[in-house]
Order: C-alpha cells, then structure tokens, then sequence
C-alpha cells in the first residue's frame, strides 16, 4: 500500500473548516462551496465494472483496509479535516448508541467508506468519492451541481440515454440499474464477492448512502421496485449517522478496536480479496 499523488483532480473542492467547538447543527452539515462532478458516461461504468470487481488488486483484512485509509484526503467531502479511521469509528459508534441490538448495523458504519482504497491505487478521486447517481437516463436536477457540471457528459446528447427511463425498464429495480461508479459500489461488490454475511439491509447501505438524489430527494422512483421501497427507510437511518456524527470529539480507536474486530469476523472475516 502506497500514498499516490493524484494531480489534478475534477472532484477537487474547497472545503469549510471543521468547527473545532462542539457538534455541528444539522443544517450546517454538506454545505458544499464547491464541488465538481465527473462527466461521466455508461460505457465508461462499465469499464470500471469490469476493471474493479474482479477483486485482483490486493488481498487484506477489514481492519486493515480501515486503517489504510487514513493515507486518503477525501476531497469531496466539506465535512472533516482528520483521518478518515475516525470517522469509521465514530458512524459505527452512533449506530451502537442507538441499535445496540444490532451488530451488523454498527459494523455497516464502521466499513460503508472502505471502498474509497482505490484512491490508494491510483484511481482518480472523481471515480471514488461524491455523491452517485444512475447512468443510462435523465440525470435528475438534484445531482450536486447538475446545471454545470453535465454540459460535456456524452449521455446528454445520447436519446439512448436522456429519457427519464433510458436504458431501464419502469420499476426494474435498483438491482438492474449501473449508478455512477464510485466506492459505494466497490466496496458492495467486495462484500459480494467475498460472501459477506451482512444482512440485505446493509447491503442497500452500503451500496446507495452516496445516492442521495434517491434518500434524500425521493428522485428516481420510477426505477425503483418493492424491494427498494422496503430498503430504502434502513438507507435514511444508515444517512443519520454517516452525516450527523462527523464531529471533533474523536473516538478512542484502540479501546474500540476488540469489539469491532469481533463484527467483521462475524460478517466479514479473514483475508479479504479487493
């Protein structure tokens, strides 16, 4: 594992400071001043399927891969300034707090931000980090920054691929639909892959918490199915957490560290394949 240099960067954004005193209010939390999304196209999702979950990158422990992103400055996210181990613990720690009957939640929090170890590997923080959305049809106005940042995306000028259902049936299912690659879509292929037993609810969390055009707008129901309907209220809880935690009061990861290690052996154990 190695720091890379990853130059200029599409995604780079300016980021406010953390508040050092005290928990941040609700309202204040992803206040973006400004943040630049890949113009991105279906065939390049592909591509990034085909090239990534194959899983022949690397072979490595969950908590491994957790430390390991302490290396990576997420640059899209305006909300923390310190390793990105500490917010692992700290949304995994909220989860305990409040479902303290359910360890496969707490470990969903601990492990949802994993997949940004591409980043390590040279992959363009653009392909990692950001909010997603689905390729394939009408970019809906709630994608951050959509009225500037789509004006060269092939997918706009493609009638395959700019009607409100695209390349999608109505209601196919979010399981039919290829969304903008990025860790949230690695790091569920990796739990797939490796037969991670994490319940389908953390599955859904993993997977979509980027997604927020869908939990947090109500956009793009008309690809959704029952199934992602009955998903999509254990999403927005996952979404409390992973926002409403990053504070400065920072966790004391090694006292934490046993109890953890315990959950990913439960549900994610030994040498995983990345």
């Amino acid at each position: 594992m190695r720091v890379v240099s990853l130059g200029p960067d599409p995604s780079l954004a300016y980021r406010p400071n953390l508040e050092k005193a005290g928990a941040k209010e609700k309202e204040e939390y992803r206040n973006f001043e400004r943040e630049n999304l890949p113009t991105n196209a279906v065939t390049l999702t592909f591509l990034q399927h085909s090239e990534w979950t194959g899983c022949t990158h690397t072979q490595m422990g969950m908590m491994d891969a957790i430390m390991s992103l302490d290396q990576l400055v997420d640059e899209s996210d305006p909300d923390v300034d310190f390793p990105n181990s500490f917010h692992a613990f700290q949304t995994a720690e909220g989860i305990r707090q409040a479902h303290p009957d359910k360890d496969w939640f707490q470990l969903v929090g601990l492990i949802h931000d994993v997949g940004k170890i591409m980043a390590l590997w040279d992959e363009p923080q653009w392909a990692v980090v950001g909010d997603t959305f689905p390729v394939g049809c009408r970019h809906q106005n709630s994608i951050v920054f959509r009225d500037t940042t789509f004006l060269d995306n092939p997918d706009e000028k493609n009638p395959s691929c700019n009607t409100e259902h695209g390349i999608y049936e109505p209601q196919c299912g979010l399981d039919s639909v290829f969304m903008s690659w990025g860790h949230d879509e690695y790091l569920y292929k990796v739990m797939k892959f490796n037969n991670c037993s994490i319940p389908e609810e953390g599955l859904y969390m993993i997977r979509f918490h980027s997604f927020y055009p869908w939990h947090s707008h109500g956009d793009y129901m008309h690809l959704c199915n029952d199934k992602d309907l009955r998903m999509l209220p254990w999403v927005q809880e996952f979404n409390k957490f992973d926002l409403y935690t990053k504070t400065s009061e920072m966790p004391d990861i090694d006292e934490l560290k046993p109890y953890y290690q315990s959950l990913i052996d439960k549900y994610c154990p030994g040498i995983l394949k990345w």
